[in-house]
């Protein structure tokens, strides 16, 4: 049996996640696909912890200070990285430091932090197309909602000619809560931070970055565009008020934070923005926390996929699933594997 050694950079809430899943799914990795997988090195921005046999459950409540950075996980003998820190789509950070480092020296990259993909997604691309490593990144891309896949899989070989996304929980959320409760953004915010369903600070949410980050990532790895956030017309929700949701409801209408991308002329145009469906239409049905995304192509007509899942586990499984797919290709070319004798 192969063994495979995974480190994981960023160990919040989603890292954590990752990891006591990816313990738990060991049998599951031997058994389909011949693979002892070891989770050798986890940090965080100030704390880590290492084991070349492979850490355990128990050993993750106790990080040690000082091991962290990107030589502590090139030290530790990984072949695949998880990145799972915070995200700065302005400055790529931390992220990038890590995945600079990892795709150079050929390591597959899992990412599940949209920060550095959009800061330098260019760069990451041609880093790891030089080295021959994999870089995925499902965890990122609306995590539990089946975007990429479809881009990249479902529809093979055909032209997609737009694309539609509710890609944002936290503004689905307040927008179906100011339709069905009659609230103010404010007092819909207030309740959705109360509830858990919030952050403290919803600027990138409710401003619309987030999902501008998410188009981005659709385009550009999803489509093979090379957008950045200065072609992307981004406005949030803070516009939205009682009397305009009161008014759309009279029409029959519900409103959505959606990103687009549609085909003009031969241009791959993005934008983020409210938009209003009528209540036949399947957007104004993905109702509370759920996302989806509507793909229209040249020879398959239109796609649509709704999800939800509970987080943090939703994103870590989207970035297990990543692994999986690591796993398969692996298997597919042996001969080039870069796993060892266990």
């Amino acid at each position: 049996m192969q063994t495979l050694k995974v480190a994981i950079a960023g160990f919040g809430g989603v890292g954590r996640a990752t990891a006591e899943l990816l313990l738990q799914r060991r049998d599951r990795y031997r058994q389909v696909y011949g693979v002892d997988v070891r989770l050798v090195a986890v940090c965080g921005s100030r704390a880590g912890l290492a084991d070349a046999n492979g850490l355990q459950a128990g050993q993750l409540a106790a990080l040690q200070p000082g091991l962290t950075g990107p030589a502590f996980i090139a030290a530790s003998g990984a072949s695949v990285l998880i990145e799972a820190g915070p995200s700065d789509f302005r400055s790529g950070g931390p992220g990038l430091a890590y995945l600079r480092e990892a795709l150079a020296a050929g390591q597959d990259c899992i990412v599940i932090s949209k920060g550095a993909l959009v800061h330098s997604g260019p760069q990451l691309r041609e880093l790891a197309r030089a080295s021959g490593a994999m870089l995925k990144l499902s965890g990122a891309a609306a995590a539990a909602l089946p975007t990429l896949d479809l881009l990249q899989h479902s529809l093979a070989g055909c032209q997609v000619l737009a694309v539609e996304g509710i890609l944002n929980a936290t503004t689905n959320y307040l927008l179906d809560a100011m339709r069905t409760q009659g609230l103010g953004f404010d007092a819909a915010l207030r309740e959705a931070q109360a509830g858990g369903f919030a952050e403290a600070d919803t600027r990138n949410d409710t401003e619309g970055w987030d999902t501008a980050c998410k188009l981005l990532l659709l385009a550009n790895f999803g489509l093979g565009a090379d957008l950045t956030m200065e072609d992307v017309d981004v406005e949030g929700i803070h516009a939205v008020t009682a009397q305009r949701i009161d008014s759309w409801a009279k029409q029959g209408l519900v409103p959505r934070l959606v990103g687009r991308l549609e085909r003009v002329n031969g241009t791959l145009r993005a934008s983020v923005g409210i938009k209003t469906y009528p209540l036949s239409d399947p957007f104004a049905q993905v109702n509370g926390k759920n996302k989806a995304i509507r793909l229209s192509s040249d020879a398959m007509g239109e796609t649509i996929a709704i999800g939800c899942g509970v987080e943090p586990l939703a994103t870590a499984a989207a970035a297990l699933k990543d692994l999986e797919h690591i796993l398969q290709a692996r298997a597919a070319r042996p001969a080039l594997s870069k796993d060892h004798p266990a």
